[in-house]
């Protein structure tokens, strides 16, 4: 598992001008319970996921095709993540 950490490095409109498709991107990944969840930071300096991952290829793979990569607008910071205690129903994302 990883915790994926993005700061955005571009002024805000050129982050809106790729939000709806960021949005959208991980819709998949969630599908495939890779991504458990993710959102804004507050205050709104970038966003993070947490990815159920394999490795970290995988997780490169995925960052790959978000829009706000492709664009620049982003910084990624990846860490690895191993839950050790967590809420019931949480066991269905650890490998």
């Amino acid at each position: 598992m990883f915790i994926i950490s993005l700061t955005y490095v571009k002024p805000l409109d050129a982050v809106d001008a790729e939000l709806e498709q960021h949005i959208a991107y991980p819709d998949k990944y969630y599908a495939a319970n890779k991504s458990i969840c993710s959102g804004r930071k507050n205050p709104r300096v970038g966003s993070a996921i947490l990815c159920n991952a394999k490795t970290r290829d995988e997780v490169d793979q995925i960052i790959g095709e978000d829009p706000f990569c492709r664009a620049g607008v982003a910084e990624y910071e990846i860490t690895k993540f191993e839950p050790t205690k967590y809420a019931q129903g949480f066991e269905k994302f650890i490998a």
